[in-house]
């Protein structure tokens, strides 16, 4: 029995630190309105994962698209999703909504 109060205990510890780990990855919001990015630079952190929280607050589809980093995510009107991307190394990474790609250009600054 001690060795399952042992186990019990380690998982209880685990779900309550999940919360405060889960706490530290960056989160930044982008909002997309009928072609126009809100805000249009993102800087993040060099070699640490973040989470990009999306939402379009505009009257058309949006769609969030980096070819660089291999991420699309497509938002109706009034819609809110998230991306998590991994730890990224210093650079410029472009992102655009491409149902609006002549107005709706971004880019993720890795610092």
């Amino acid at each position: 029995m001690t060795t399952l109060r042992l186990i019990a205990a380690a998982l209880v510890a685990t779900l309550l630190a999940a919360p405060v780990l889960a706490d530290e990855m960056p989160v930044y919001k982008l909002q997309m309105k009928d072609g126009q990015l809100i805000p249009a630079r993102l800087v993040v952190p060099a070699g640490k994962k973040f989470k990009i929280e999306v939402m379009n607050v505009g009257k058309t589809p949006a769609e969030f698209e980096s070819i660089t980093l291999r991420k699309e995510k497509v938002l109706g009107p009034g819609a809110e999703s998230f991306l998590v991307f991994q730890p990224l190394s210093p650079g410029e990474y472009k992102f655009f909504d491409d149902f609006h790609p002549k107005t709706g250009q971004g880019v993720i600054v890795a610092k």
